[in-house]
Formats: C-alpha cells, sequence, structure tokens
C-alpha cells in the first residue's frame, strides 16, 4: 500500500485581500458604538464648561461682560442661558433623551461662539459641529432612551 502524506493547506491570503477584508470588520461594527461616543463625548465638552463656570460665578460674569460680548442680551442672561444649556444638554446626551434637541441646542451654541466670541477658534468648533450634526441627523442610536420610547409609543423621536 501506497501512503502519501498530506499537509493541510493554508487558506491564500494577499494583500490586496487585506484592505477588503479590514472593511468587511468595519462594516460589522454596529452605528450605536459611534452614536455613544459622539453622545459622550458631547456631554463631557459642555458639562466641563458648566462646571468651570459655577466654580467661580463672578468671573463668568466677568467674562461674559468683558470678553465673549455675546451681543443683543445682557451679559448676566447669557451667562445664565449658557450655564443651562452646559448643564442640562449634556444630561439629556448621555441618558439619549430628546438627543436631537439637545444636540441642536448646543450646536447653537457653538455657533454662536464661533461667531460672535472666538471666530479664531474654529478647529474646536468643527470637531464639535460634526458628531452634533451627526446626532441632529440620525439620532442617538438604540443604547438611548430615545429608541425605547420610539419602540413603546412608535412615534418619531
Amino acid at each position: 500500500m501506497n501512503y502519501t502524506a498530506t499537509t493541510p493547506t493554508m487558506p491564500s491570503f494577499s494583500m490586496t485581500q487585506l484592505p477588503k477584508a479590514v472593511l468587511r470588520l468595519l462594516d460589522r461594527v454596529p452605528v450605536a458604538i459611534p452614536q455613544l461616543f459622539f453622545r459622550f463625548g458631547m456631554a463631557l465638552v459642555f458639562w466641563r464648561s458648566a462646571q468651570s463656570k459655577l466654580a467661580s460665578w463672578d468671573t463668568t460674569i466677568t467674562l461674559f461682560r468683558e470678553e465673549y460680548r455675546v451681543p443683543v442680551l445682557p451679559p448676566e442672561l447669557a451667562a445664565y442661558l449658557a450655564a443651562t444649556v452646559e448643564l442640562t444638554t449634556p444630561v439629556l446626551l448621555v441618558l439619549g433623551l430628546a438627543t436631537r434637541l439637545g444636540a441642536a441646542a448646543m450646536l447653537g451654541m457653538a455657533l454662536v461662539i464661533q461667531v460672535f466670541v472666538y471666530p479664531e477658534n474654529y478647529p474646536d468648533h468643527i470637531l464639535w459641529a460634526g458628531p452634533l450634526l451627526y446626532l441632529i441627523l440620525r439620532g442617538p442610536g438604540v443604547v438611548s432612551l430615545d429608541h425605547l420610547i420610539r419602540r413603546r409609543f412608535g412615534t418619531s423621536v
């Protein structure tokens, strides 16, 4: 009897197939993961800003009076509005509740800062605008109260 040894062959994998394989893997990542990162990242940016305002309210009012100078609004009102947005919208984004509304308020605030306060800081504001626009246009994802509400009541949130 003639016995021949056979060796198992490894599937051939060329370097030209690598990009396709990587893209297939990336396509399998649930979109809910970046949505969660966008929500938490933007919440952190605005929450930290609120904490710095609250750390010294007198300094905050002075900044709004002398440096920020938001047109039309008195400095005290502008400071209260900014702090309110920065304290409430991060909570909404973390919970995924009224996410589109919260993200829209954050984007509006970023636009006011860009146009009237720090136009030279456009790189930061563009970095904020990207995730906020995504959340406004596509929503918070499946890991959110908005998603649960939509499933339960069949409403557009």
